[in-house]
């Protein structure tokens, strides 16, 4: 039996990079701010889970600089596992943890390119899970996702859930990543959800849409259709650089801890700085309500094969960047983004406003 214990998600400061030795001290900043956390949240039950939010090693500037994803590639871009995992494995077993973390990082396979990942670290500080995001924050993410190089991806990885929502079996309960953007679309839960997941994370969503609601209703209602716990921190102050005196809110706050009915169970408004979100997970309760709940564990009553009607024609393209470098934003707008608003009105799907 797993007892309840507590999960904690940081809401740190975090300082863009230049290079990938500035990480550095974001990580520095993110060990003070774990012994804060998990030593006041321990004051209820056991810290087991801490929850890194995206953005926390490298920041943002990839995307709110439009870089070269090149040259961010070469410079900026991590290894999973690697010297930041090493590091990130030290709070890992000081604090008795698992750890889940993100950053852009490098892929063996697709040289100059780095890919969005999503990484899981066990109490001894071992990677026990890595997940490759497949929904960035189009207009200005332009980091590669499997879907980009597509038929490359199923030919190494197999065209299965693990080859795109992996799941871990832990001691902690079965645990899953759908980052940022990726909780904007219910397949990704829903994915690891029939993938096993139990507890997954979500982390970071900017302002204003963090602000406005758009972040809660969508990891409420991701925790609720699926009967899982979604761990949620978002990102605190933002700093362009190591050297930068301004700092800036981009974030919102609006850090969650939701159960497997929807309901919030650890929250933090606060998001000017640095803090974080603690609540209690209770597993064997998930596990209890799935099994004996007649009509909200909703899962078992999908007509999946009426479902299947609603992907059967393709909308957004497949491997657009398996022999390219990723887009610069004006790029994509003009190339995806219209392209895929005129495909919407020309199937019919959308009505075009009045001009």
């Amino acid at each position: 039996m797993i007892k309840p214990y507590t999960a904690v998600g940081l809401v740190p400061t975090v300082r863009g990079i230049r290079r990938r030795a500035d990480i550095g001290d974001n990580i520095e900043h993110l060990r003070h701010l774990a012994k804060a956390a998990a030593w006041l949240s321990s004051l209820d039950l056991p810290v087991r889970l801490i929850a890194i939010p995206e953005g926390a090693l490298q920041g943002f500037n990839d995307e709110v600089l439009d870089l070269d994803h090149v040259a961010f590639a070469r410079d900026c871009a991590i290894d999973v596992p690697g010297e930041e995992t090493k590091q990130l494995g030290e709070i890992a077993r000081a604090f008795d943890s698992f750890v889940i973390a993100q950053a852009k990082a490098r892929h063996p396979d697709f040289p100059d390119r780095f890919f969005n990942v999503g990484f899981i670290l066990d109490r001894a500080g071992k990677l026990i899970l890595k997940h490759h995001k497949v929904a960035p924050l189009f207009p200005v993410e332009h980091s590669v996702v499997p879907h980009n190089v597509y038929d490359t991806w199923i030919a190494k990885y197999g065209n299965n859930l693990d080859a795109f929502w992996p799941v871990v079996d832990t001691e902690i309960g079965r645990l899953g990543i759908m980052m940022a953007n990726e909780g904007s679309y219910p397949e990704n839960a829903r994915a690891l959800a029939l993938n096993g997941a139990e507890v997954i994370y979500r982390g970071s969503y900017p302002h204003p849409a963090a602000g406005n609601g758009m972040f809660e209703i969508q990891t409420r209602a991701r925790a609720l259709d699926n009967n899982l716990y979604v761990v949620a921190p978002n990102m605190g102050t933002y700093y362009l650089s190591r050297e930068d005196t301004t700092p800036i809110d981009t974030f919102g706050g609006q850090s969650l801890i939701v159960d497997y009915k929807g309901r919030v169970v650890g929250e933090q408004r606060y998001g000017a700085g640095s803090t974080y979100v603690a609540g209690v997970i209770d597993i064997q309760a998930l596990r209890d309500h799935r099994a004996r709940a007649q009509w909200d564990n909703w899962m078992k009553d999908l007509p999946t094969e009426l479902y299947q009607l609603l992907y059967k024609q393709p909308i957004y393209p497949k491997n657009i960047y398996l022999d390219r470098v990723p887009m610069k934003h004006a790029e994509y707008r003009k190339e995806i983004i219209e392209r895929q608003i005129r495909l919407m009105h020309e199937r019919g799907i959308w009505k075009k406003p009045d001009e």
